[in-house]
C-alpha cells in the first residue's frame, strides 16, 4: 500500500496526462482512499477550466446577444430570440452529442471545421477534439441563458435612470457603460451567480458525453466513475465529487458575492439585491 504522499505525487495532476504522474491508473485492490481524494482533485482542474473559459468567453457574447435582443432591428432581435430559444430548448446533454457527431464526422468526409483559433480536421486528436467541443457547447449554451438574463434585467432598469442618461447628453457607448450596462449587471448578478454554479456542475457532461477520453484522462466524475468500477464501492467516489463542488460552490459564491456589494455599494443595505440558491433540476 502506498502513503498518501506518494499518492500526491503520482496522481495529484495525472488528469493532465501520463507525463504528470503515472502511466497506469490503480486498479483493484491496490486503490487507496488517498488515490481517490487525489486522482479525482486532479480531474477538477478539468472542470475549473472547462467552467473557467465558458464564463469567460459566454460572459461577452451574452452580453451581445442581449444587447442584440433587445435592439429595435427586428431582425437582430428575431436571430438572437432564435438562438436564446434553440439552446435554452434543447439538453445540454444532447448538444454534446450533437457537437460530437458534426466534429468527428464531418473531418471524416472530408469538410475541415474553422473555429478561428483552430481548425477540426481528420488529423485533429480525440483529446483536442474533445476540449474544443466541450468547451464550445459550455459557451453556447451559458451564452443563451445568461443572455435570457441580461435582457430581462434591460427590460427593468428604471426608465428615470434612462431618461436622467438622456437629460446629460449621454448617447451610445457612453450611455451604455455608465448607465446601461451597470444596471443591468446589478439586477441581474443573482441570477447570474446561480448560472455560473450551475455551468461549473455541467463540466461533469463534457466525458460523460461522447467526447472521448484518451490516455484516461477526463475530469472529476470522469474518475469517480472508474473507481467505482473498481472497487463496486460508489459511497467513497461519488461523495468526493460532490464535496468537490460543494467547496466549488461556495468559491462560485463568495467571489460573486464580492463582486455583487460592490455593484450594489451605493445603495442602502436594504435595498441590495441577495443571491438565492435556485437548483435546476432540468437542464
Amino acid at each position: 500500500m502506498r502513503t498518501c504522499w506518494e499518492s500526491f505525487e503520482a496522481y495529484a495532476f495525472r488528469a493532465l496526462g501520463r507525463e504528470f504522474g503515472e502511466r497506469l491508473l490503480p486498479r483493484g485492490l491496490d486503490i487507496t482512499f488517498c488515490d481517490q481524494v487525489f486522482l479525482i482533485g486532479s480531474g477538477l482542474i478539468w472542470n475549473v477550466y472547462f467552467a473557467a473559459v465558458a464564463i469567460a468567453i459566454g460572459f461577452g457574447l451574452a452580453v451581445a446577444v442581449a444587447m442584440a435582443r433587445f435592439s429595435e432591428n427586428p431582425w437582430l432581435s428575431r436571430a438572437a430570440a432564435m438562438f436564446i430559444f434553440v439552446f435554452r430548448g434543447s439538453p445540454l446533454f444532447i448538444q454534446f452529442f450533437f457537437f460530437y457527431s458534426a466534429f468527428v464526422l464531418l473531418p471524416r468526409s472530408g469538410i475541415d471545421i474553422p473555429l478561428g483559433f483552430i481548425t477540426l480536421t481528420v488529423d485533429t486528436s480525440a483529446s483536442t477534439t474533445a476540449q474544443v467541443g466541450g468547451v464550445l457547447v459550455l459557451v453556447l449554451n451559458t451564452t443563451a441563458y445568461s443572455a435570457e438574463l441580461f435582457y430581462g434585467a434591460l427590460q427593468s432598469i428604471p426608465k428615470g435612470d434612462l431618461e436622467a442618461a438622456d437629460a446629460y447628453g449621454m448617447r451610445g457607448w457612453t450611455k451604455f457603460r455608465r448607465v446601461i450596462f451597470p444596471n443591468m449587471l446589478r439586477l441581474s448578478w443573482p441570477s447570474y451567480t446561480n448560472e455560473a454554479i450551475f455551468l461549473t456542475h455541467s463540466t461533469t457532461l463534457v466525458f460523460l458525453s461522447a467526447f472521448p477520453a484518451r490516455q484516461q484522462v477526463g475530469e472529476a466524475f470522469y474518475y469517480a466513475r472508474y473507481f467505482v468500477d473498481q472497487t463496486f464501492n460508489p459511497f467513497v467516489a461519488y461523495p468526493l465529487v460532490a464535496a468537490y463542488f460543494v467547496a466549488l460552490t461556495l468559491l462560485i459564491v463568495g467571489g460573486y458575492g464580492l463582486v455583487g456589494r460592490h455593484l450594489n455599494r451605493h445603495l442602502p443595505q436594504r435595498s441590495r439585491a441577495r443571491f438565492r440558491f435556485r437548483p435546476q433540476y432540468i437542464r
